[in-house]
């Protein structure tokens, strides 16, 4: 049992800026009490939290493990549990969790805990790193069995996760990881909420006062009225389909977040798959919502402002409920081609703060830096 001379076992969640830093506050207000209860024998745990940017300029598991290692000795703490909300790989797998029973470590991935009750995995996450770290098998002359598992949220039916290899070299001496396609579309959920897509709505300003506008002419225009009265429902939908694609499309390409990887590996291409599939995941949720707030705003624009009259002498159809909807269904498409035009008027920063989470902004200037060089 790794202990501190005052007989309480120091913890520091070394976290990532952002995310993972509000994860790690949250966790540190009820993991001290959980884990003496849990670790049993009267044992007491003091949690810190330590918010930098340790995975700064690299994504190599064994050279942040380094730099925890180095982190540590700098300080008085018995256990390291550090997180980001990078997705690490290690061998080909994407990495879930590193633990070196020697040195008290652990470094642990937030995407492959997926993005569903991402708190309490988490916290159970850390809570089984830490029990497994202070246990008595971790001051073992032999250290402990490379095949012994986790218990908790590592191993389960649905999730694909499992140990994964270690090499001789490393100063890890257990690993879990996912693969296979659940664990790829595990991993891919995680990077788009870490990214908080619902963060691009307020982050567009230009583009959404663009397309407001446009959507409010749009509504009081006649050629409109009679284009959404003959369209039917699949052309709706092929307008919606393509509208929302244009926008995705123009945002990626206008911002430049498409990621190219410089590096010709078969992992190196296995990342640029899955930040730009998250890319496009991030942005198209992003701008799925924006529609559905079109189609908001243009129904209640449309209630307040159309005459009835004026639209059945237009359209020779009377203005009832269903023209009320297919009218501001068709404006959300033509306001959000509209966006798409005003999107230019956004800074390529803006629109990366507004798709990105803070590591991820870094992780991208980190590579532009490279190329630049």
């Amino acid at each position: 049992m790794r202990v501190s001379s005052q007989g309480v076992t120091v913890v520091a969640l070394l976290a990532d800026p952002d995310a993972p830093t509000e994860i790690a506050q949250r966790m540190a207000r009820i993991l001290p009490a959980r884990l003496a209860d849990k670790s049993g024998q009267g044992r007491r745990f003091d949690v810190e939290v330590v918010s930098e940017p340790f995975t700064a300029r690299t994504e190599d598991p064994p050279t942040l493990m380094r730099r925890i290692m180095e982190r540590e000795r700098a300080e008085s703490w018995d256990i390291v549990v550090a997180l980001t909300d990078l997705p690490l790989h290690s061998h080909g797998r994407k990495l879930v969790v590193d633990l070196s029973h020697e040195h008290g470590l652990a470094l642990l991935s937030l995407p492959p805990l997926g993005g569903l009750r991402l708190q309490t995995r988490a916290r159970r996450a850390v809570e089984e790193a830490v029990l497994s770290l202070a246990g008595p098998r971790a001051t073992g002359a032999e250290g402990p069995p490379r095949s012994q598992p986790l218990l908790g949220p590592f191993v389960s039916r649905l999730a694909p996760i499992h140990p994964g290899q270690v090499g001789e070299e490393e100063t890890v001496d257990l690993r879990y990881v996912v693969s296979g396609p659940r664990g790829y579309l595990r991993v891919l959920v995680g990077m788009v909420r870490a990214n908080r897509p619902w963060r691009l709505v307020p982050g567009l300003s230009k583009a959404l006062a663009a397309a407001l506008a446009t959507g409010a002419v749009a509504t009081v225009n006649s050629t409109i009225w009679n284009l959404a009265e003959s369209l039917s429902t699949p052309r709706l939908v092929i307008a919606t389909v393509g509208s929302v694609a244009l926008m995705i499309g123009w945002l990626i390409v206008d911002a430049q977040l498409w990621h190219r990887s410089a590096e010709v590996s078969r992992e190196a291409r296995q990342r640029a798959r899955l930040y730009n599939a998250s890319t496009v995941m991030t942005v198209g949720i992003g701008v799925l919502v924006c529609y559905v707030g079109l189609i908001v705003v243009n129904l209640v624009w449309a209630l307040f402002i159309l005459n009835d009259q004026v639209f059945a002498s237009t359209t020779r159809t009377p203005l009832n409920a269903a023209e009320y909807w297919t009218l501001s269904w068709f404006v959300a498409s033509v306001a959000t081609v509209g966006g798409a035009l005003g999107s230019g008027l956004e800074s390529d920063e803006a629109i990366r703060a507004a798709a990105y989470s803070k590591r991820e902004q870094e992780r991208r200037h980190m590579l532009q830096d490279d190329d630049g060089d």
